[in-house]
């Protein structure tokens, strides 16, 4: 069966036209279709490592391993990220900048370790890709280790505040602790 040319074409023009005006609407499948829907952009670290990397620092310093004792890393390290940018603080742009980095592997440094009664966190330094230095939007880019029963991953955000105000501590890592992970979207 041949269908003449002029009326494929003059079909295509009316099914343009009708888009263009915004009349046309797209067809539904029997298919469902999945939405996927980005919250944050983050740099995911290796786990593993960074239970590794803690309980080196217990070894080194009484501090650290005064104040980690009694926290169960295998239950509290379940997931290691720092997040770049959150759609809710930041928007739903911010977030997407970081896709030409989309799993790509960043290099970080740890350089301090800050806690309280409420939470603790490992600050960090992220690197570059390509030449191009990564920048977190956050205000203190920072991998949460640990947060008290009840209290929100989000807390930690607080913990450069509270050092200022003698409510948290700081302690340096020297020299800084060299990891790497993935960027990704959640």
């Amino acid at each position: 069966m041949a269908v003449p040319f002029d009326y494929v074409v003059k079909q295509v023009l009316e099914q343009l036209k009708a888009v263009a005006k915004g009349e046309s609407r797209t067809p539904i499948t029997g298919k469902p279709r999945l939405r996927t829907t980005i919250i944050f952009a983050a740099v995911t670290l290796p786990v593993a490592e960074i239970r590794t990397f803690l309980n080196g620092l217990c070894e080194k310093d009484p501090r650290i391993k005064g104040f980690l004792q009694d926290k169960d890393l295998l239950s509290c390290v379940t997931k290691a990220h720092v997040t770049l940018a959150h759609r809710g603080s930041h928007g739903i742009a911010a977030v997407t900048n970081y896709s030409m980095y989309l799993n790509r592997d960043v290099p970080i440094d740890l350089t301090s370790l800050l806690f309280s009664e409420q939470s603790a966190a490992l600050e960090a330094c992220l690197g570059s890709v390509d030449g191009e230095k990564i920048s977190s939007k956050n205000e203190w880019p920072h991998v949460t280790i640990w947060t008290a029963p009840g209290v929100s991953p989000k807390e930690a955000n607080t913990l450069p505040q509270l050092v200022s105000e003698g409510k948290a501590i700081r302690i340096s890592i020297n020299p800084p602790f060299n990891i790497s992970g993935t960027l990704d979207f959640y």
